[in-house]
């Protein structure tokens, strides 16, 4: 497949810019003390010195106009090839007159969805499970947990509905955006519905599947999924500022966000994420952080090369097709190009995530054959569209940048 080989990165634009850049002399990032350490950084997570040619200047020209066109109230960014920073900034506000920072900390969103099926995949090659176990040895008052197992909680083929778009379930996060969800509750909407079709013959996302796979993840180990995570994934790939909070707390420096999705703009920085995945992987990073996880996850780090092949095609490929019971905007095609993994999205040739949460936006995206990265966190203004802005940016940036490799959109 395409997207599952790894090749020495060619001599794109990128590379040749930095490489030359780095003969200079020229210092091209204030991250930690030294480039080339696979993405682990110290701290700060600081802007780069940027100079006024070349790849870096490219990409924050991209960042400013996507700023002014789309109303955002900051954008920070941060692209690398092969460990090696070409430029991370950022511009606006956090808020009014409190200027944004490469350091601030954001909500991670799916991001840590990404963890947890490179964390299953980690557990296979560990020959601790299968991913054709069934999920009811773990989780036995699950419903179907016989037929249902742990390649389609990860790949998000089982045909439970997803809760977050169960009527009435929006209505009630804007009415008290602060209330603390159990997974309990959350799973128990989708499961009280009739599933979209048979696990495993379909494709459709559900936020349900993955609160599920974090509590197999737990009965697995016996340990708690915050700590499963830092184990497994954050601490071999270095992610010092990455982390659950059990509250809507994020650590200092925080990136605030505002929206208007409930009529008037408003600060969200502190709604209450506990709907949005499982316990234990609700988190916060910074942009350093996601830029080493595009390439941590992206490439396979962690795991075996039977593995990565599972991470980049389940068995979703092919899947995703309208029925009777399911419309095509929800069991979405999936295509050689364009599908889910396991926990992540295959676009192209690339290998991303992108969150959306009350006026947060992110994105990370990995080029296996080029290591590049490039991993984009965004607030909205006042006048902004709904939508996935970081992961717009992020596309143009791509663009520019590996124009032979452009990102898709999914579905």
């Amino acid at each position: 497949m395409r997207r599952a080989r790894i090749l020495a990165p060619s001599r794109l634009v990128v590379v040749t810019s930095l490489t030359a850049l780095l003969a200079l002399g020229t210092p091209v990032t204030a991250v930690g003390s030294a480039t080339g350490d696979g993405g682990r950084h110290g701290r700060p997570c600081a802007a780069s010195r940027l100079p006024d040619h070349g790849p870096a200047r490219d990409v924050l020209r991209i960042a400013q106009r996507a700023k002014a066109d789309m109303d955002l109230k900051s954008v920070i960014l941060r692209v690398s090839v092969d460990g090696h920073d070409v430029v991370t900034t950022a511009l606006g506000e956090s808020m009014t007159g409190v200027p944004a920072e490469p350091a601030m900390h954001f909500r991670n969103g799916n991001i840590a969805i990404s963890y947890m099926g490179t964390a299953l995949l980690r557990l296979v090659d560990q020959g601790r499970v299968d991913l054709d176990d069934p999920v009811g040895r773990w989780l036995p008052g699950l419903k179907d947990g016989d037929r249902i197992t742990l390649r389609m909680l990860a790949a998000s083929t089982t045909g439970l509905r997803d809760y977050v778009s169960t009527p009435g379930f929006p209505a009630d996060i804007a009415a008290n955006p602060f209330r603390q969800w159990t997974a309990k509750e959350l799973v128990s909407i989708s499961t009280r519905q009739e599933r979209w079709y048979e696990p495993g013959t379909n494709w459709s996302y559900s936020h349900a599947n993955f609160v599920l796979l974090g509590a197999a993840l737990e009965k697995i180990t016996r340990t708690r999924l915050d700590v499963l995570l830092q184990r497994e994934i954050m601490g071999p790939l270095g992610l010092r500022e990455t982390r659950n909070s059990f509250t809507p707390d994020i650590p200092t420096p925080v990136l605030h966000a505002f929206t208007a999705d409930r009529g008037t703009y408003e600060e969200t920085t502190f709604w209450n994420p506990s709907w949005t995945t499982a316990p234990g992987a609700v988190q916060t990073t910074d942009i350093c952080d996601l830029a080493r996880s595009a390439a941590g996850i992206g490439s396979g780090e962690l795991i075996s090369p039977s593995s990565y092949a599972e991470l980049l095609n389940p068995g979703t490929v092919g899947l995703g097709h309208a029925t009777a019971k399911c419309p095509a905007t929800v069991c979405i095609a999936q295509t050689e190009d364009t599908h889910y993994g396991m926990g992540v999205l295959v676009l192209g040739d690339w290998i991303a995530q992108h969150p959306l949460f009350f006026g947060y936006s992110a994105s990370m995206a990995y080029l296996p054959s080029e290591r590049l990265s490039i991993a984009v966190s965004t607030t909205q203004g006042p006048d902004a569209e709904d939508g996935h802005t970081a992961h717009t940016i992020a596309q143009r940036i791509a663009a520019a940048l590996a124009p032979e490799h452009p990102i898709p959109d999914f579905g």
